[in-house]
């Protein structure tokens, strides 16, 4: 049998290939120590259990929760060998795990980020008052993202929803929430973001506690809306947006109007209206025939101008009815964009289920 010889660097290039080969990517998970941060650039820690310890490291750019020793965590990481002979892991991701340390990382980055002055309540912004075409950042499979599509549809109808469907938890879930407020932001075509998910546990709910998903939320030129988990959850998402809604059914009644209850407030104007002009009559009984003449002018003309509101609300009203959009031959269309997402289309007669193949933008 031919022995192998090699140089201390081949033998190092041999081991890192074999590991490559057998281990391209893991998941390990254990307790942080020794945690360091070297020139603002380098982050250096010991993940530990009860028996054993491995040396990590991974770039500044790359942290994107708070770390401190105790945590325990998860690292998406490629294991290797340094030139020194030295065991190691490259980490690429990490996650708390655990209440305690979700927690402790969540309260670590607050003060950070808060210190930075990206929560300052002076640099959010109001919703519009009139919306019509809003972005939704969510997971089109989640109970949370259907209620909130009834609810808009119930409350206003009418509405150009453009959805993003993107993991809402999970080591990729950040990163692709990320990109959506950034696409967002490119193409400009929505007045509102609505970054939504329903209830979860504490690890559920940890990408929306992400130090790069905060910043996008802080830095996007749209106003961003979050409807994340119950009304007790609180995370850096929810903290760096414009408007915090206390769940994904809640954000769809802080951005439309309920049309019923305006129907209502217009009823109780009609019978303000009739009051008044029976006042006025009761009034022009007991006057000259001149002050007669003059307030009959009066009640026509404000007559006249009650009338032509009361008929602009309810033309308003019924236009943004959703059945009389499909009267006109139209369809209700939601869903995400992306090839090989789901689409429900809703015409007046069917209910119709199909997949995106290409997605082009006009010009």
């Amino acid at each position: 049998m031919t022995e192998l010889k090699l140089t201390v660097s081949q033998f190092i290039d041999f081991c890192n290939q074999s590991l490559d080969y057998a281990f391209p990517s893991l998941v390990v998970e254990g307790e942080v120590a020794s945690f360091k941060i070297n020139q603002n650039k380098w982050v250096f820690f010991d993940l530990k259990d009860t028996e054993s310890t491995i040396g990590c490291f991974m770039t500044v750019s790359q942290l994107n929760i708070a770390l401190a020793d105790g945590m325990k965590v998860q690292v998406w990481a490629t294991p290797g060998l340094t030139r020194w002979g030295k065991f190691s892991l490259t980490v690429h991701k990490i996650l708390p795990v655990g209440e305690g340390s979700i927690k402790k990382s969540f309260e670590l980055l607050k003060r950070k980020l808060a210190a930075e002055g990206l929560f300052d309540p002076a640099k959010k912004r109001q919703l519009p008052d009139k919306i019509s075409k809003i972005g939704v950042i969510s997971s089109v499979a989640a109970a949370g993202y259907i209620d909130f599509l009834k609810i808009l549809n119930n409350r206003w109808g009418g509405l150009q929803i453009y959805t993003i469907n993107t993991a809402v938890q999970g080591v990729a879930a950040s990163e692709q929430m990320i990109r959506a407020l950034e696409h967002f932001n490119q193409h400009g075509e929505v007045e509102v973001i609505a970054l939504l998910r329903g209830g979860g546990s504490a690890d559920d709910l940890a990408a929306f506690n992400d130090e790069h998903l905060a910043r996008a939320i802080a830095a996007s030129r749209i106003p961003v809306l979050t409807g994340i988990g119950h009304e007790i959850d609180e995370s850096l998402a929810d903290l760096a947006a414009d408007v915090r809604a206390s769940t994904p059914s809640n954000a769809a009644e802080r951005l439309v109007p309920d049309r019923q209850a305006i129907a209502r407030e217009n009823q109780t104007s009609l019978e303000r209206i009739r009051h008044r002009i029976f006042e006025q009559i009761d009034l022009a009984k007991h006057s000259s025939t001149d002050k007669q003449v003059e307030i009959g002018r009066r009640i026509l003309a404000y007559l006249e101008q009650q009338q032509q509101h009361m008929l602009q609300q309810m033309r308003l009203l019924d236009s943004l009815n959703p059945e009389r959009i499909l009267d006109r031959g139209y369809a209700i269309v939601t869903g995400g964009i992306d090839p090989g997402s789901k689409l429900k289309i809703t015409t007046k007669k069917y209910n119709i289920t199909a997949e995106v193949k290409n997605a082009i933008k006009r010009a």
